[in-house]
């Protein structure tokens, strides 16, 4: 039996990650699947914006295996655009390799000066702290800047002392000055739906005026 074999070279080229960039990478969602399109726009303009990892919008897609309607649901078809792409409901952003990253739901994004905060980075900042047993970050009204970030938080018990200049000082070393929250309150409880989410509805309804009288 004749047996034709073939030979090929390439140079083996790697670069070893740190493990902080390994990390960065399992913090994303991953690489595009092949055959769907991706992209990010300005939810306002509906722009597609930049693939640089930093600029952040609402993530579409379209696809073969993604819907193009809902079932007997008169008033949806806002969640899709003219050239059939699905508005997710989500933020996020594409870096310059095709990672994903979601950051928030729209809906809890904290629109504040034109400028995008999200509510889960601050939330996941908060629960780094040793004092701090529950976070819940919500966008409040604000006469000036649209929305401010407001911060609800339950401490632990051998930490009930804590002021807010320290988890101020704390969330410092993630955000920046204008990121930090108008203001941060130590509660008892935080508000969940029946499944344990944070019910972040009941919790913009109660602080609605905060801001507006101070």
């Amino acid at each position: 039996m004749a047996i034709t074999t073939l030979n090929a070279f390439k140079p083996w080229l790697k670069k070893e990650l740190s493990d902080e960039e390994l990390w960065n990478l399992k913090k994303k969602q991953g690489i595009i699947s092949s055959g769907l399109d991706v992209k990010i726009v300005d939810e306002e303009t509906g722009k597609e914006l930049p693939r640089d990892g930093k600029s952040s919008g609402e993530i579409l897609l379209r696809g073969p295996w993604i819907t193009r309607s809902y079932y007997n649901s008169p008033g949806t078809e806002n969640s899709f655009t003219e050239d059939g792409y699905f508005k997710s409901g989500d933020a996020g952003s594409i870096d310059f390799e095709g990672y994903l990253k979601i950051t928030d739901r729209i809906k809890d994004v904290i629109k504040s000066g034109g400028e995008w905060i999200s509510s889960i980075d601050m939330e996941n900042s908060l629960l780094s702290h040793p004092a701090v047993l529950e976070s819940a970050v919500i966008g409040i009204p604000h006469p000036k800047w649209d929305e401010r970030p407001l911060a609800l938080i339950v401490l632990r018990e051998e930490y009930k002392n804590i002021t807010k200049e320290e988890i101020r000082s704390h969330l410092s070393n993630s955000f920046a000055k204008w990121q930090l929250p108008e203001e941060i309150l130590f509660v008892d409880l935080i508000p969940r739906t029946s499944v344990g989410k944070l019910n972040k509805k009941v919790m913009r309804m109660e602080y609605k005026d905060l801001y507006s009288k101070s």
